[in-house]
């Protein structure tokens, strides 16, 4: 454990002070020894707050927490994006979440929120001066679906619109019927096709590279797990009416736009019926 030294009394800290100079000393990108010298310890160093001795000294007893630290967030940013992680592979993945955890420390208590912003900094490496990772241009949007999974599975719940709760709704009363999309629900605009292979990745090697070609994917919680799957323009649109709050009228307005234009629809209500069958099973839809 580490050992606090004497020193403390005289430079009159008190245990919240103390608390926080240890979390600096621990999470500081630095390391340990730049961050003693940031915090202006004097000749001493780290030695004036931890006690060293023969077998380590305060550096490298503060050390040993550091890096279980950065080892905990890296295991826990594994778990979180796996498919990034089998794609970039260990030394990538290592020197990504280096490199990430310096520009965007956790500022939550909880680990849920440590990896949020990690699609928009594979993004901006991506892009930027070096264009790291390059050879996988696709990888920033396979990180952003699976924080989205994280995201709709811990999403605010809401009672699902069930079909059985509109069959006795009088044919005058359906087109003002407020409707949404499920508050635990997401519409990526993506630039990749990265939902099969994410689901090859994750039966293991062999995979290929997506296509590129612009996708909106579904993310959405059902039976407590998180679903995706990608949707075609029609249903893109009525979809993300709904997630206006809009009416039915709204809905079916945005769907018969889409699959008009798309000239591919022998039966324009038959397909708009399927379609709601379809989101009423899948639980996507609540009342607004």
């Amino acid at each position: 454990m580490l050992a606090p030294n004497r020193c403390l009394m005289a430079m009159n800290l008190n245990l919240a002070d103390l608390q926080s100079m240890l979390y600096w000393l621990i999470t500081a990108p630095g390391g340990p020894s730049e961050a003693g010298a940031q915090h202006a310890l004097g000749d001493r160093g780290l030695e004036a707050v931890i006690s060293g001795n023969s077998q380590l000294s305060a550096e490298e007893r503060v050390g040993i927490y550091a890096d279980a630290y950065f080892y905990r967030l890296h295991d826990v940013l594994k778990e979180d994006f796996p498919c990034t992680y089998r794609i970039l592979g260990d030394i990538n993945f290592h020197n990504l979440i280096t490199g990430y955890l310096i520009e965007y420390p956790p500022s939550e208590p909880s680990v849920l929120y440590a990896g949020r912003h990690l699609p928009h900094y594979l993004r901006k490496i991506l892009h930027g001066p070096g264009g790291s990772f390059s050879q996988w241009p696709f990888v920033a949007d396979v990180a952003k679906l699976e924080r989205a999974c994280i995201e709709v599975f811990h999403g605010a719940d809401a009672d699902a619109l069930e079909s059985s709760s509109l069959r006795d709704l009088a044919p005058q009363s359906w087109p003002s019927l407020k409707i949404r999309l499920h508050p635990a629900a997401q519409i990526l605009d993506l630039k990749w096709r990265i939902d099969a292979v994410m689901e090859a990745i994750k039966k293991g090697p062999p995979w290929e590279p997506p296509t590129q070609e612009p996708a909106a994917i579904l993310v959405w919680r059902q039976d407590w797990q998180a679903r995706y799957r990608a949707l075609d323009a029609g249903e893109c649109a009525g979809l993300k009416t709904a997630a206006t709050g809009s009416g039915f009228a709204s809905i079916c307005g945005a769907l018969a736009n889409e699959l008009e234009s798309a000239n591919e629809v022998p039966d324009l209500a038959a397909s708009i019926n399927q379609l709601f069958i379809r989101w009423l099973d899948d639980g996507l839809l609540t009342r607004a």
